[in-house]
């Protein structure tokens, strides 16, 4: 049994917001048909290095899990045709072209709705469909003219990109969740609507305590490197051998780390036994935790707070952040089998479900796999059929 196994979507997006949405409803259960161009498909089954052991694209595979794939050419009358096919016989269309071209190629909302009137129609842009219909909508773009980077890096150095494009990520989960509150105003009433997420809003929104200082406090943020704006000690330290993070968020744990440190009276001492004096007086403090952490190597100390409640630790690669989770008994890699008998190992899905978990039912599909339209589809007759 999954939460959305009734559910069927087509899914117009490329690249990565669309994909991770559509790809974590249908971990869900939902049934996902993939529509890409015939000879190239998704652009990011041509991003890499890095390859698997089957030359696949691993950006691609990170995505595109639990669908099926079809091809269709949006240029022709006949792929046209076909896309508003399987578009009417569909719960949710998700699509992430510029705006305006799905309504020119009469795969509008308005276009769709018209034979399908439940239709969730999900449109993922870079900056809305108004004065910034026209500008790209990719993530380092985004990260630039949204302030992310503005925040990221050291203060003496170049503002600095996140090492993942988390504002796809952040935008394909509001997508979801976007998805999910219109499907459940259908349910009470029967009607579908249009639901518009762009990458811009998603960073704004992201940002929260970030976004909040200007907001409301009318403070600009600024580069920090790894500390802290409103929290101390909550940064990278060194160490005599290593570094070690520490993320002290309340005064009991600054005072167990004080005791731990060997030097008790600090914890009590008036420029730091708050975390608005702590904020206040960071680089004095800061001067007096890296003298005390040379006494150790990062590993030790991390080990050593971490038995006092005190949040530390060092830095993982990918690796060995995947060998932690594994060692807490989280489980975090999946395989899928393919249909040839090996498997790909993906991250699992994150969210757990006591009665209805993430599934696992077919790996991202190859390109050459993909279904011609005239073969069995998964759904193919109009929604409005089943009401």
């Amino acid at each position: 049994m999954s939460s959305l196994g009734d559910l069927r979507i087509v899914d117009f997006s490329r690249v990565l917001a669309g994909p991770f949405a559509t790809m974590l409803l249908a971990d869900l259960g939902a049934t996902v048909v993939k529509v890409e161009r015939p000879g190239s498909g998704d652009d990011t089954r041509s991003w890499g290095p890095p390859y698997d052991d089957r030359g696949e694209a691993t950006y691609y595979q990170s995505v595109n899990r639990n669908k099926d794939s079809v091809t269709l050419d949006l240029r022709t009358e006949e792929g046209i045709t076909r896309a508003r096919e399987l578009a009417a016989g569909a719960d949710v269309v998700v699509e992430n072209f510029r705006p305006g071209l799905m309504s020119e190629l009469g795969l509008g909302y308005d276009d769709l709705r018209a034979r399908n009137p439940g239709l969730i129609y999900c449109s993922i842009t870079g900056f809305g469909s108004g004065a910034g219909a026209q500008l790209p909508g990719y993530d380092l773009l985004i990260q630039a003219l949204g302030g992310l980077m503005s925040v990221t890096g050291q203060p003496e150095g170049e503002p600095q990109k996140v090492g993942v494009a988390l504002v796809d990520v952040l935008s394909g989960q509001f997508a979801t969740v976007g998805v999910l509150a219109a499907l459940r105003h259908r349910d009470t009433t029967g009607e579908g609507q249009l639901v518009e997420v762009n990458l811009l809003s998603s960073l704004l929104a992201a940002l929260v305590n970030q976004s909040s200082a200007y907001t409301s406090g009318g403070v600009v943020p600024q580069r920090m490197g790894n500390a802290h704006p409103s929290v101390a000690p909550y940064e990278v330290l060194p160490c005599g051998e290593g570094e070690l993070v520490l993320a002290v968020g309340n005064d009991r744990q600054f005072r167990a780390l004080c005791d731990r440190l060997g030097d008790p009276d600090l914890g009590t001492d008036m420029r730091f036994a708050t975390n608005s004096a702590r904020v206040d007086h960071r680089e004095e403090l800061r001067e007096h935790l890296v003298q005390l952490l040379k006494a150790r190597d990062a590993r030790s100390w991390a080990d050593l707070l971490t038995e006092a409640r005190v949040p530390a630790g060092v830095v993982n690669d990918v690796a060995g952040a995947f060998r932690l989770a594994a060692e807490l008994g989280l489980d975090p890699v999946v395989g899928i089998p393919r249909g040839d008998g090996t498997e790909v190992r993906l991250a699992r899905n994150p969210i757990g479900l006591s009665e209805t978990p993430p599934t696992y039912r077919s790996a991202p599909p190859p390109l050459s796999e993909s279904l011609p339209f005239s073969e069995s589809l998964p759904f193919s007759e109009p929604r409005l059929d089943d009401d």
